[in-house]
C-alpha cells in the first residue's frame, strides 16, 4: 500500500471507513480479495512472491494495512512488510501486545506503516519512531512517510474522504482513489528518488509502463460488526482488470 486515508470513529454508524491504493510494480505477481483457503477468517489480496498481504480483514473485527516508507538508502531487510498483515489478520492476539512484538523485531523488515485494530481500537505504528501510537477518533492519512505528512496526493485524497462522509460508500470511495492528476513540481516531497520519479509518484492514482497503483480498495465497517469491501484492480498505464466486491 502506498496511500491509505481513513476515518476512525467509534460509537458512529460506519466507525472505521478506508480507502487504499496499493501501489507496485506491475511485475510482481499478486492475488486479488478473495477469502484465504488455509485461513478462512482472513480475506485479503495476496503477494504471490512472499506470501503476505498489503490489507485485509480478519475474525473479531480484526483490519490491518500497511505502506512502505520511502528510502532508497535503507540497507536490505530479510523478511517480507506483508507478513505483518497477515499474522495479525490470522490471529487473536491483542493489538497492542501483537505491536510490542513487531517492534521488537521491526529492523528485520524494510521500512513501513503498520495500521491495525479491532472493533474497539487501532494502532498505527511507524518503524522509524519508538512506539506504537493508539489513534483517537478522526480522519487521518498515510502514504510512503509518517502519518499525515502533508504531501500533495495525501491532502487532496484526506479532502475528498472528509467529502463523502456524510454518506460512505464504497463507488465514492473508489472515485476518490481514482485521481490521476500529479502534483506541481514545486510541492513535491524530497525523498531521494529524483524528481521524474516523485512526480510520478505524486498522483494519488499512479499510472505508468512498469509500475503504479495495482489495487484500489474500499472498506466500510458498520457498528453491527458487519463489513462491506470493495476493490478494482489494474494493469499496465491504469488499464482496468476486475474488480471484486464483499459482505462480510
Amino acid at each position: 500500500m502506498c496511500l491509505i486515508v481513513f476515518a476512525w470513529q467509534p460509537g458512529q454508524p460506519q466507525p472505521l471507513i478506508v480507502a487504499a491504493n496499493r501501489d507496485e510494480f506491475y511485475a510482481r505477481p499478486s492475488l486479488p480479495l478473495a477469502q484465504w483457503p488455509e485461513s478462512p477468517q482472513i480475506h485479503a489480496g495476496r503477494d504471490l512472491e512472499a506470501g503476505g498481504t498489503w490489507l485485509g480483514i480478519g475474525a473479531d473485527g480484526r483490519f490491518a494495512a500497511l505502506t512502505n516508507i520511502r528510502n532508497p538508502h535503507q540497507p536490505p531487510a530479510r523478511r517480507s512488510r506483508g507478513e505483518l498483515v497477515a499474522r495479525f489478520l490470522a490471529g487473536s492476539i491483542a493489538p497492542q501486545d501483537y505491536l510490542h512484538d513487531v517492534v521488537g523485531r521491526s529492523a528485520q523488515y524494510p521500512g513501513f506503516n503498520l495500521l491495525l485494530g479491532t472493533a474497539e481500537q487501532l494502532w498505527h505504528y511507524n518503524a522509524q519512531e519508538p512506539e506504537p501510537q493508539l489513534l483517537k477518533p478522526g480522519v487521518y492519512g498515510l502514504s510512503n512517510a509518517g502519518l499525515d505528512t502533508p504531501w500533495p496526493k495525501l491532502l487532496k485524497a484526506k479532502a475528498a474522504l472528509q467529502q463523502v462522509l456524510h454518506d460512505p460508500q464504497p463507488e465514492a470511495l473508489l472515485a476518490l482513489l481514482s485521481d490521476p492528476q500529479t502534483a506541481p513540481f514545486a510541492e513535491l516531497p524530497d525523498t531521494g528518488v529524483g524528481l521524474a520519479t516523485e512526480h510520478l509518484l505524486s498522483s494519488v492514482f499512479i499510472a505508468s509502463p512498469s509500475y503504479g497503483t495495482r489495487a484500489s480498495t474500499a472498506l466500510i465497517v458498520h457498528a453491527d460488526g458487519s463489513r462491506h469491501l470493495q476493490e478494482r484492480s489494474f494493469g499496465p498505464h491504469g488499464g482496468h482488470l476486475g474488480e471484486v466486491e464483499l459482505k462480510v
